[in-house]
């Protein structure tokens, strides 16, 4: 039944592979249609934007996502932002059990979902500028050991709480100044330690966020 109304939902906001942009949109000139599979016409916009401010302001660094799975968002990142090395962070085999014990023991979710059916080859088939991605496959931050490199954009779509929050630890030193972290799922009842990683990094480090209102409740943090 969600299935047939999650299609439903496509075919009545938007057609089976394009969602329309908003026409108040037209004045920045931007594209009207956003090729996707998925409608989250909020999430992508927000990108689009954010990846124009970048471009605009000349931020230097690189940017990265933690949670690939099947790349369909980072393939939009790659998109917007063809000149940057892009770091691809995932098991691509599914959640790792070490953050799965800590969901399961503070009950933020029960980690059930499967994101196993994806491979590095595929995800890099679906980049437009494949040459800028590296890929880190395995336990993130193990991955992540000697990167040293600043970054302008980070998405963090990891849906737990430990790689969410070490997400958060590693990435947010190394934003430029005017750098942005998107985390997906901040308001997702189905992932309720994401906003638990999300609140404990920012009190700590004093940090505000701005949450959207998209289908899984991104929320933004911005360098200043």
């Amino acid at each position: 039944m969600k299935s047939f109304l999650g299609k439903a939902w496509n075919y009545v906001m938007g057609t089976r592979n394009r969602v329309m942009m908003s026409p108040s949109l037209i004045y920045l000139t931007r594209e009207r249609k956003v090729e996707t599979t998925y409608f989250d016409y909020i999430r992508l916009a927000t990108l689009e934007l954010i990846c124009d401010e970048i471009k605009r302001n000349q931020l230097e660094g690189n940017i990265a996502e933690v949670g690939v799975y099947k790349g369909k968002f980072a393939a939009h990142i790659n998109a917007y932002l063809p000149n940057k090395s892009f770091y691809l962070f995932d098991t691509f085999e599914g959640f790792n059990k070490k953050d799965k014990t800590t969901e399961l023991e503070n009950r933020y979710s029960d980690a059930g979902q499967d994101f196993s059916s994806t491979s590095t080859d595929s995800v890099l088939a679906r980049m437009p500028h494949k040459e800028q991605c590296i890929i880190k496959k395995g336990f993130f931050p193990d991955t992540a050991e000697g990167l040293t490199d600043q970054f302008c954009f980070v998405s963090l779509d990891a849906d737990l709480y430990d790689p969410i929050y070490l997400g958060l630890h590693f990435f947010y030193p190394k934003l430029v100044s005017g750098g942005y972290i998107m985390v997906h799922d901040f308001n997702n009842d189905s992932y309720k330690g994401v906003r638990k990683a999300v609140e404990k990094f920012c009190e700590e480090a004093k940090v505000n966020f701005v949450p959207l209102p998209d289908k899984s409740g991104t929320c933004i943090l911005c360098k200043g």
